[in-house]
């Protein structure tokens, strides 16, 4: 796992942040943009994770963790009931804690998604990754736009906020990315994250552009002000498990639960970069 924090130029620390890969490192899937080792028999459940994976949490001082995973299509939920395991132990630990997960599709399996989304998360966040049209030469065969946009549909039934992410630069179109995030709004994505694709090894997908800031930023003020969603972090640097902007996710989230009213966005994501707002290590992957 990862874990950092951040400071303002105003001189006030804002949400320490942690992520963290349950499951394992050895994925079932070979999505041809990610480096993660794959085979169809990874090692099975670590039966001490949870215990130690929430215990650890605790004791961080951080006040919002990502919990993410390979996809596990050896077990029979894909994992669903270890993810929500977790969640209620960290929970159980430290009630304060603001938990994300960065799910997989769980093979469709909608009690399995139902089933996370119901552990006591604040964020369940799964990644369409890319534009409708370059799904089949981007994700494994698996994966697809259609199950993706019903997982998310599927989560946002149970009533929390949910998130999702876009890798750009594979040779998608501006409309295609648009019309994307029109799909992401109608089953009630909340907040959506937009970073730069990186070619892990030679071996995987080649970049086909590099978007400037300019571009980023563009499609930032497009997602927050037409499409509708309630936050967009929007950059080259951009990740959808480091750093996209917790702490706005945390001031959202605890401002919607106490009535308080949230300040507006005065800064987009470059701007924060540069002033030291955020910051993200330097990985390809997401």
């Amino acid at each position: 796992g990862e874990c950092w924090s951040s400071s303002g130029n105003d001189g006030n620390d804002h949400v320490a942040t942690a992520t963290v890969m349950l499951m394992g490192d050895t994925c079932t899937r070979g999505c041809r943009f990610c480096a993660v080792d794959t085979s169809q028999t990874p090692p099975p459940l670590n039966e001490n994770e949870v215990e130690d994976t929430a215990a650890a949490i605790a004791e961080w001082g951080v006040g919002y963790v990502v919990l993410t995973s390979v996809d596990r299509d050896d077990l029979p939920d894909g994992g669903s009931e270890h993810f929500a395991k977790t969640v209620r132990r960290i929970k159980e630990l430290k009630p304060s804690m603001l938990v994300e997960c960065l799910a997989p599709d769980f093979r469709g399996d909608m009690e399995a998604v139902a089933n996370l989304a119901q552990s006591g998360l604040d964020v369940f966040a799964h990644n369409i990754e890319t534009v409708s049209r370059l799904q089949r030469l981007v994700r494994d065969p698996r994966a697809n736009y259609e199950q993706s946009m019903e997982v998310l549909a599927a989560a946002k039934a149970e009533g929390v906020y949910t998130k999702s992410s876009l890798m750009l630069g594979l040779g998608e179109t501006t409309d295609e990315i648009k019309e994307c995030m029109k799909d992401l709004r109608a089953v009630g994505v909340d907040i959506l994250t937009l970073g730069q694709y990186l070619q892990p090894t030679p071996m995987h997908l080649n970049v086909r552009e590099y978007l400037t800031p300019e571009a980023f930023d563009e499609l930032r003020v497009y997602g927050e002000e037409v499409a509708g969603f309630r936050f967009v972090a929007s950059g080259p640097l951009v990740r959808s498990s480091y750093k996209a902007g917790e702490f706005f996710i945390q001031n959202m989230i605890e401002g919607d639960r106490s009535g308080a009213a949230l300040p507006p966005r005065v800064k987009s994501v470059q701007q924060m970069l540069k002033d030291g707002d955020l910051a993200y290590p330097d990985d390809g992957d997401f």
